[in-house]
């Protein structure tokens, strides 16, 4: 089965919908220990996303370019630079070509995770987005299906509850960040959710 650039489309479609779809929850989500505003930048950034890769020609490569540039332009937020970078990564991930076998879309969820570490600076355990990509991304190194690598990124999400912000905005708050998960990590659970989903052939 192939992964073609109409797919990519649909997968930006599908994480524009997604974060349309859990906004408000994100957003209170944030407003415990952050400004409350995740939810919008997710929403406004994956819409952006969504409608510059429809825009896009040629390869998947130029697909996955598109969407990293039109979130930018739609995030100044601290996620913007971290989702182009990611984006990016994925882009050359996936290739210069119009399709892909939707075996290899593990190889997308790796690169996201790579440009997060790239670009952040952040690692395992700091209560971010990475300790939901970073589970995910281990779990397609070793071979995972669609359920089990969705269910490390839920499962690292949920563990932020634990942790205390080291890094970002939540880090000022010390241990008061205790008990509440980090919202970029459930909005990332939730994107691995949908490229999980396009990845299931049945």
């Amino acid at each position: 089965m192939e992964f073609t650039t109409k797919d990519a489309k649909a997968l930006f479609d599908a994480f524009s919908a997604r974060m349309a779809a859990e906004r408000d929850r994100l957003c209170e989500l944030d407003g415990v220990i952050g400004d409350a505003d995740h939810g919008i930048a997710m929403e406004q950034g994956m819409k952006a996303a969504a409608n510059a890769a429809h825009a896009a020609q040629g390869t998947l490569q130029d697909v996955f370019n598109a969407a990293a540039k039109g979130f930018l332009n739609a995030v100044g937020a601290s996620s913007g630079p971290l989702y182009a970078t990611a984006l990016l990564r994925a882009g050359k991930a996936a290739g210069p070509r119009t399709s892909m076998l939707i075996a290899e879309l593990p190889t997308i969820i790796v690169a996201i995770r790579d440009g997060i570490v790239q670009r952040g600076k952040a690692e395992p355990g700091q209560k971010t987005m990475l300790d939901a990509w970073g589970p995910a991304a281990d779990a397609a190194v070793n071979g995972q299906n669609a359920d089990a690598i969705a269910a490390a990124a839920r499962h690292g999400a949920e563990a932020t509850r634990e942790m205390i912000a080291t890094v970002g905005r939540a880090a000022r708050l010390g241990e008061r960040s205790l008990g509440h998960p980090d919202p970029g990590a459930v909005s990332a659970a939730m994107l691995v959710e949908e490229i999980c989903g396009a990845m299931r052939t049945d």
